[in-house]
């Protein structure tokens, strides 16, 4: 209940950023592991919530364990720009984790999709596609806090993309206190995500 694991039995958020290559999901628990590793082949898993005191985290990283499956943690937050340090260890990860692979964060909606936007991206796809993946349909708030992850990829969009990489501008170009200064959230989509969700 306090990590709100209930909800992720009824609703786990599965999505293909890439068939056979990666996936994406909320936390998963060890059936939902277990599935993956059954029917897509999964091998390995990249943790966006960093490594936690809950009992999801434990029991993943138990079955992960069982399963034979690698865990790569980078801990994002939903609510503010990831530092340069976190993108770079981000596309370490994506280029390092065993094929295929999950994404996951808590929910599957934020972080989750970032992380798949920042993959489309490395892999030379444009900020358009990868913008596709911050959708509704995987429960992203635009208008909440978690908006300013968009705002990275399309501050990359307006300013860099056709010109240089995205790993390019991260490293030359990209002021992520610019850009959680600059984004303001509220309203409704605001409280769901902050009061309601509890996202990280």
């Amino acid at each position: 209940m306090v990590d709100h694991a209930v909800l992720r039995l009824i609703w786990r958020n599965w999505g293909v950023v890439v068939p056979g290559i990666l996936y994406r999901s909320g936390h998963p628990t060890p059936g939902q592991l277990a599935r993956a590793r059954r029917m897509v082949g999964l091998r390995s898993v990249i943790n966006l919530r960093g490594a936690t005191r809950s009992g999801s985290d434990a029991l993943s990283r138990a079955q992960a364990t069982r399963l034979g499956l690698t865990i790569h943690d980078v801990a994002l937050s939903s609510g503010r720009a990831p530092e340069r340090e976190t993108l770079s260890r981000l596309a370490e990860a994506l280029e390092a984790a065993e094929k295929p692979a999950l994404l996951h964060c808590k929910s599957g909606a934020d972080r989750a999709g970032f992380a798949a936007a920042v993959f489309i991206l490395l892999q030379g796809g444009r900020a358009a596609d990868a913008l596709a993946q911050m959708s509704l349909r995987h429960g992203h708030l635009r208008r909440s806090r978690a908006g300013v992850l968009d705002a990275v990829l399309l501050r990359y969009q307006a300013v860099a993309e056709g010109r240089m990489t995205f790993l390019d501008w991260v490293k030359t170009g990209y002021d992520p206190a610019a850009i959680t200064a600059g984004f303001h959230a509220g309203g409704l989509s605001g409280f769901v995500h902050d009061q309601v969700l509890r996202r990280e």
